[in-house]
């Protein structure tokens, strides 16, 4: 009664404050209401386990449950409300503008939509990660109405934040002094079916039916011979005995089916029909009565199951076997969700759904109510807990065993760029923090299957998660970043054990990165070294060698705790700190020497033979000549010049070199990069990310005019990622409201009205560069949990000030008051022995 009663009060204050803080301009944090509703689309479902959206109208898409995306798939399905004696709506807002024009199938009509049925005349969204809220108002509907949609997500509880589930909370509460019956019904048709009838009509295959389930149905697809990935179910059901079931639609051909189930809907009234095979749709429906001031929620339950896929990436050697590395028995061959090897099908699915929802609803309602209870400035947390969303995208999966595997992003229909790739990965800090289990098992890939003897790592890592072959350049941001991440995860987990395990591959990776970037032992990186950008730099660059820096410091770090000899790697660091303070810092920024002569490498063009990247036509032979290798940055001021340091902080370690020659580089990055109109901007690359008049901080610029004809490519976007390193570091050195307004740029561009404030995206939707975000928590608390020390660092507040702490055992929050630093921990355990304060 306690959780119900909470549960009614929670619903009552979001409706209030959704209509009675309406105003024209979207603010950070807040509500969202029309055209700022217009691309809403909030991911719903676990990690790893597949994806729906709801939209800012209450609308749902992107049905992404078979382990891709498939961000255009909107399949006939609505949530409606009919007032016996009165109207009948569509439980959602207006339908966006842009869905009637230019929309997938809009140029026949958009048949097959439910578009032009009757809706709310205004809707607003309210997004409290992992929950969202959407209030519903019409003059002729004589109820208010929320809905709430939400799915599991626990920190430090991976498996039940990785559940093939959600659910919509339809609550109705009447306002006036009579009373209401009304009737709430969901339907829809078979969204599982992978080839679907035309929005004309058309026939199901008989084992392509709805079957039932308790107060519900399942939207079953069957397996063909020749596809056996084409089984999946997604049962949905709701939590009241009253529920009538019709199982199955009028038959007919055109738009029979849905003028009928319409018309059922529009009278008040309910059908039920028991399974049926060749079934156009289902529908469930709920007759319900409310005295004056009366309210009651329908809870909507989804629960999925496509236990295989064909789904694979990457390439073993020639000629060996695809068995699991740690294990006798051999992989699957193409990808297996990890929440098919704990459940035997949907049913089992949906009964633990059913008998662990309340328990799973309040330990998520932990966690929002302890990250929502910062004091941290509305467009940061706006900024975090917005790309918490790509942890519920298809861009993160969990394999059979339980592993970690990501793209780096999604294109429309298929995950974009494979492998958890390391030099992008490199940025995100929030599953470290909120899931650290998750997040070793990455290192342990990375260091164990995606590296050989020699200490080469793939950047890419194979799906299923197996040996690849080496027949590419390292990425050496992404391995050196690999061995800073390994700091954290021991100073974060505490699990000594766990490093010296893992320790000499750590050291193989970092001896084969100095061999072969740094081969005279200068302590920079300075043979040819491919990185994020997709290309490789010729000579020293103050981007990677700020990893290299940051990854000597970590190996140090790492092999003193254990008693390792560390001294070569010591007189690497020292040499390194030297150089780059004395040949890379121009006076205002670190830079690049573009070299080619002396080095081990071949010349630029022999190289080139063995890249997918660069190529040298007759007229690029004419430019290296004039100006060395295509696709370097020399004396550009690089926002992600720094970005070796960033991670450094961001993983326990101190910055290695002057921290005032550090500041001066960030300060020159926001002086010249950041730019708050674009409209005079040269972006011959990809401008979708940011045009016109919007702003952005740009890749690189060049304030001494000195641009090479064809720099880095990429170099005049705009990256949502960077721009969140960039602000949080300088808030890590002091500037914090030059960080902000970074923050505030970027989240600008994604208010709703052109994109998505729920999908930042560069190389696809939600791209995983994004989450470096989470980092901002850190650059403006300081607040870092260090489980070997059972220390809690944070940054004195001269105010009373409250943030979100996660850690390996338990999350909380972290606040100042008085000016004495306390811990309120919400979940689970968190062992501080001591505060200790930092700059």
């Amino acid at each position: 009664m306690n959780m119900s009663y909470n549960r009614y009060l929670y619903q009552l204050c979001i409706f209030l404050l959704l209509f009675s803080s309406i105003s024209h301009n979207h603010e950070f944090n807040s509500t969202y209401e029309n055209d700022y509703l217009n691309r809403i689309a909030f991911p719903l479902g676990g990690m790893g386990a597949g994806m729906i959206c709801l939209e800012g109208t209450g609308a749902l898409s992107h049905f992404s449950l078979r382990h891709e995306p498939d961000i255009f798939n909107e399949p006939f399905t609505f949530a409606a409300l009919s007032i016996k004696g009165g109207c009948a709506r569509v439980l959602e807002g207006a339908v966006p503008s842009w869905k009637f024009f230019g929309a997938p199938n809009t140029g026949n009509g958009a048949g097959g939509t439910s578009y032009g049925l009757p809706r709310f005349d205004r809707a607003t969204f309210l997004a409290r990660f992992p929950f969202a809220t959407i209030t519903l108002h019409d003059e002729d509907v004589p109820l208010q109405i929320t809905l709430t949609g939400w799915s599991p997500f626990i920190p430090t509880d991976a498996d039940h934040s990785s559940m093939p589930v959600m659910a919509l909370e339809y609550t109705f509460t009447n306002p006036r002094q009579n009373v209401v019956d009304a009737v709430f019904s969901f339907n829809a048709r078979n969204f599982m079916r992978i080839e679907r009838p035309s929005e004309w009509g058309g026939q199901y295959e008989a084992g392509d039916q709805i079957k039932s389930i308790d107060n519900g149905f399942i939207m079953h697809q069957n397996a063909h011979a020749d596809k056996p990935h084409y089984a999946g179910d997604c049962a949905v059901f709701v939590d009241d005995h009253a529920a009538v079931i019709d199982h199955c639609w009028f038959r007919g051909g055109w738009f029979d089916s849905v003028t009928m189930t319409w018309r059922t809907i529009e009278n008040g009234e309910v059908r039920e029909n028991p399974p049926s095979d060749a079934s156009p749709g289902a529908s469930i429906y709920v007759p319900f009565r409310l005295a004056p001031n009366e309210s009651k929620t329908i809870r909507l339950s989804f629960a999925w199951y496509v236990p295989l896929s064909n789904i694979k990436a990457g390439s073993a050697p020639q000629g060996e076997s695809t068995c699991c590395v740690d294990s006798a028995a051999c992989c699957p061959r193409t990808y297996v969700p990890w929440y098919a090897k704990k459940f035997a099908n949907v049913q089992e699915v949906a009964k633990y759904w059913r008998m662990n929802y309340n328990d799973l609803y309040k330990k998520s309602e932990l966690f929002r109510d302890a990250f929502y209870a910062s004091t941290l400035p509305p467009e940061v947390l706006e900024a975090v807990a917005a790309n918490l969303t790509i942890l519920k995208s298809p861009t993160v999966m969990r394999q059979h065993d339980g592993r970690l595997w990501a793209w780096e992003g999604c294109h429309d229909l298929g995950g974009c760029c494979y492998g958890s790739c390391t030099h992008v990965w490199n940025y995100a800090q929030a599953i470290p923090h909120l899931f650290p289990s998750l997040e070793r098992t990455l290192r342990e890939t990375e260091f164990t299957v995606s590296q050989n003897a020699l200490g080469h790592q793939t950047f890419r890592t194979n799906l299923p998660i197996t040996a690849p072959e080496h027949n590419f350049y390292a990425a050496v941001d992404g391995q050196l970043g690999g061995i800073m991440k390994a700091h954290r995860e021991w100073r974060i987990s505490g699990d000594t054990e766990w490093l010296r395990r893992l320790y000499p591959r750590i050291q193989a990776s970092m001896n084969f990165c100095i061999n072969t970037w740094d081969p005279k032992r200068k302590g920079v990186i300075e043979e040819p070294h491919h990185n994020t950008y997709d290309i490789e730099f010729w000579g020293p660059d103050a981007m990677c060698t700020s990893f290299y820096l940051g990854a000597l410091s970590a190996i140090c770090s790492m092999g003193n705790a254990l008693g390792e000899n560390v001294s070569d790697y010591q007189k690497l660091l020292n040499k390194g700190r030297l150089f780059m303070q004395e040949q890379l810092y121009n006076g205002e920024y670190f830079i690049q020497i573009i070299r080619t002569e002396g080095l081990v490498a071949q010349d630029p063009v022999e190289l080139s033979r063995n890249s997918w990247t660069v190529d040298y036509s007759p007229e690029a032979l004419a430019l290296l000549k004039l100006e060395g290798p295509k696709y370097q940055y020399g004396n550009g001021c690089l926002s992600d010049g720094m970005v070796g340091f960033w991670l450094a902080r961001m993983c326990g370690l101190e910055t290695p070199v002057d921290r005032e020659k550090v500041r001066n580089h960030l300060s020159s990055v926001y002086r010249y990069n950041l730019k708050h109109d674009l409209s005079n901007h040269v972006n011959p690359q990809r401008p979708a990310f940011a045009g016109g008049k919007e702003g952005g901080l740009l890749l690189c610029t060049w304030p001494k005019n000195d641009q090479p004809s064809l720099p880095f490519v990429y170099s005049n976007e705009v990256w949502t990622g960077i721009e969140y390193q960039v602000a949080s570091h300088l808030m890590l050195e002091g500037f914090v409201e030059e960080g902000l307004e970074i923050v505030r740029t970027c989240r600008q561009r994604y208010d709703g009205r052109i994109r998505n404030p729920f999908n930042e995206y560069e190389c696809g939707h939600w791209y995983a560069r994004a989450l470096a975000s989470y980092g901002l928590i850190q650059a403006l608390s300081g607040v870092r949990y260090d489980a070997v020390r059972k220390a809690l660092y944070y940054r004195p507040q001269s105010d009373e000030f409250t943030c979100f702490l996660s850690t390996e055992t338990g999350f909380g929050t972290f606040g100042i008051k008085n000016g004495t630093p306390y811990v309120n921990i919400e979940h689970g355990f968190i062992d501080v022995r001591e505060f200790t304060a930092t700059d």
